[in-house]
């Protein structure tokens, strides 16, 4: 049966999204070039974030980002975590950096594109006002109850920074119930969730109901937590 402890086992590529306030401006000297401002996370920040446990609290503290930085990681500057690259660390064009705030980001961007021209104009509009960025989480620490994770190091490398249009909100997270966390269940668990789930998502007309133990079943659960 899973336990609360089995949070510290979860691993893979992860996201957080903040609201950020993100200046742009004209590169001084350099024709249809402009440059964004901004923070892509902020540290010392609890946020709320929910799992099949419950929620739990997670905060990103200062110099969890100095060890990837110092390791020069490839990182792109993406529009809601897909589509072509508006800025990549490698070409010098999107420079990162740690401060007491959060991780810092300042990206040029060519204007001449047509999404970065739409990016641009949204934000102009202020039509969106949040970043997120990709990650692998490190090193860690939990309470002893595991009700709250302060993250002490990431890794960047490989992963993006995004504006995007609405950040996965932390408390409910793609996370709230992905895949791989259901693949983790053990068997009475993965039940228990099925039999919650018939009941949450119970059809106005009485079918008849799956065989337990049926193949189907579980699918039938997994969809419905995957919201397919």
């Amino acid at each position: 049966m899973s336990v609360k402890s089995d949070r510290a086992t979860a691993s893979g590529t992860v996201r957080r999204a903040f609201p950020v306030e993100l200046e742009v401006r004209a590169k001084k000297g350099v024709s249809n070039v402009s440059t964004i401002e901004g923070y892509a996370s902020v540290t010392e920040t609890p946020y709320d974030m929910w799992d099949m446990f419950g929620p739990y609290s997670e905060v990103l503290r200062v110099g969890s980002f100095a060890k990837t930085l110092a390791e020069t990681p490839q990182v792109q500057l993406l529009l809601n975590h897909g589509g072509l690259s508006m800025a990549y660390t490698q070409a010098g064009t999107l420079r990162l950096s740690e401060d007491s705030t959060g991780l810092h980001m300042e990206a040029d961007v060519n204007t001449k594109r047509s999404d970065v021209s739409d990016m641009l104009l949204a934000m102009e509009e202020r039509s969106v006002d949040e970043m997120s960025f990709a990650f692998r989480v490190t090193r860690q620490q939990w309470s002893p109850d595991y009700d709250q994770r302060d993250i002490l190091e990431v890794d960047l490398h490989r992963g993006d920074v995004s504006v995007v249009n609405f950040g996965a909100n932390p408390a409910t997270s793609v996370g709230a119930m992905r895949a791989a966390d259901f693949d983790r269940l053990g068997e009475d668990d993965a039940r228990a969730l099925m039999e919650r789930l018939q009941l949450r998502f119970a059809p106005a007309v009485v079918e008849p109901e799956p065989v337990a133990g049926h193949p189907l079943s579980l699918y039938l659960a997994q969809a419905a937590a995957l919201d397919l």
